[in-house]
């Protein structure tokens, strides 16, 4: 088994310090964050930024703050932006966001784009123009039929195969099972650039079967606080490093 790309998740868009004392909040959270997760064996970061009050955003000047700390400190971990709306922004201030930060790669939604139809063709032609690489978040394999319907209207362009799949949920108690991610390999087979998150006790164990079916990976304390047996991770870094450890056993 090659060793997968492993990106942190590290605090998300509704989790806080009263959380976990270690999730990070502020840019220096993050900075330190990135580069102690970085060094316990993460090649990417998904970024969600912070306005004054802690509050999730997608303020352009904040992410490009961000990118440009994170590009001059740490210029071999690739950053990946968020577009998630978290019940707060609408489809417009998405394709806002994109266009005025220009990222690499970033996070999309489609469930989130259908909210406004006329607006999501614009949102996936704009990633193209600017080069911007889209990885689709889906909830479920209804999320992946819409995916499928829309590769064939064109809506979202043919390069356009990269996704994640997300495992359970904030408020399942039992969080996500490894078995959860045959359902969404079924539903895109065509799909081989494909990212596995998963929320709760069993993240690390759902995460280590999708290593071992080609998958790649996205851990940290956005999708779980907690090993596998209830106990808080010290920080992202041990997460990282523990999911490490886990691999290096199975692939020897």
């Amino acid at each position: 088994m090659s060793r997968p790309f492993i990106m942190v998740a590290p605090n998300g868009a509704r989790r806080g310090k009263a959380d976990h004392p270690a999730l990070p909040v502020t840019l220096t959270d993050i900075l330190d964050t990135a580069r102690a997760c970085h060094l316990a064996g993460a090649d990417g970061l998904h970024l969600h930024v912070r306005d004054a009050d802690g509050k999730h955003t997608l303020d352009a000047g904040r992410y490009n703050e961000a990118l440009a700390e994170l590009g001059a400190q740490l210029p071999s971990l690739r950053i990946q932006i968020t577009t998630e709306a978290a019940g707060l922004f609408d489809v417009r201030t998405q394709h806002a966001c994109l266009r005025d930060v220009k990222p690499e790669w970033a996070s999309i939604s489609v469930r989130e784009m259908a909210r406004d139809p006329t607006l999501a063709p614009r949102v996936y032609d704009l990633c193209a123009a600017q080069g911007t690489e889209v990885q689709h978040i889906l909830y479920n394999t209804d999320d992946a039929a819409l995916l499928r319907d829309w590769w064939d209207q064109g809506i979202v362009h043919a390069h356009q195969t990269s996704a994640i799949f997300v495992l359970g949920r904030y408020a399942t108690a039992d969080g996500s099972s490894p078995a959860d991610i045959a359902p969404f390999r079924a539903a895109l087979p065509q799909v081989s650039n494909w990212m596995v998150c998963a929320f709760g006790p069993q993240e690390h164990a759902c995460l280590a079967a999708a290593a071992a079916l080609g998958g790649n990976l996205r851990v940290g304390f956005e999708n779980s606080l907690t090993a596998a047996n209830g106990t808080p991770h010290k920080d992202n870094a041990t997460s990282v490093a523990t999911l490490c450890q886990m691999l290096e056993r199975k692939a020897a």
